[in-house]
């Protein structure tokens, strides 16, 4: 798949998650599930804080920071389908050491960063060497467009998420 257009759908989700984020009500933003789970703010720290990373380590391919690797069949698979597969995946250690909650404010700082990221950082994308990668803690290595594309995944999964804690949240108060 082309990088601007993996650019493009990344920063359309991202826009996506920006009007989840500007028509939720604040007290809204923090409560949790009745059926338990995260609540809208740890999913947003934590869809933010990895797009952050992604978007950090496809810049550092494309600079040529990486190694010549093979990317595994799964992860082919995974990125060509554009979606994980089914169930729940325990964060990696790297990740879950930087979880937290946030508030509606540092969301939206954290979106705006990235959506600035990633429009500075999507032309230097489209020259990266796909042969350069690095490592992905669950996937093995992936080059800057997979990086991109991965973001992209990651934010859907999580969309589905947001979904689910809505629907919980929705069914409690009536």
């Amino acid at each position: 798949m082309r990088t601007d257009k993996i650019c493009r759908q990344l920063g359309a989700l991202l826009e996506t998650y920006q009007q989840v984020l500007q028509h939720l009500p604040a007290e809204e933003f923090s409560r949790r599930p009745f059926s338990g789970g995260w609540s809208r703010s740890e999913v947003f720290w934590h869809i933010l804080d990895a797009t952050h990373l992604s978007l950090q380590t496809a810049r550092d391919c494309a600079e040529g920071h990486g190694k010549v690797r093979r990317t595994p069949l799964a992860t082919r698979i995974i990125l060509f389908f554009g979606s994980l597969p089914p169930g729940r995946y325990k964060m990696p250690a790297m990740l879950a050491s930087r979880s937290r909650s946030c508030s509606a404010h540092e969301a939206q700082k954290l979106l705006d960063r990235v959506l600035s990221e990633l429009k500075r950082l999507c032309p230097e994308l489209k020259k990266a060497d796909p042969a350069v990668k690095t490592r992905h803690p669950r996937l093995g290595y992936l080059n800057a467009g997979q990086w991109l594309r991965f973001a992209w995944i990651h934010l859907k999964h999580h969309e589905k998420q947001l979904q689910r804690i809505s629907r919980s949240l929705s069914a409690k108060a009536t």
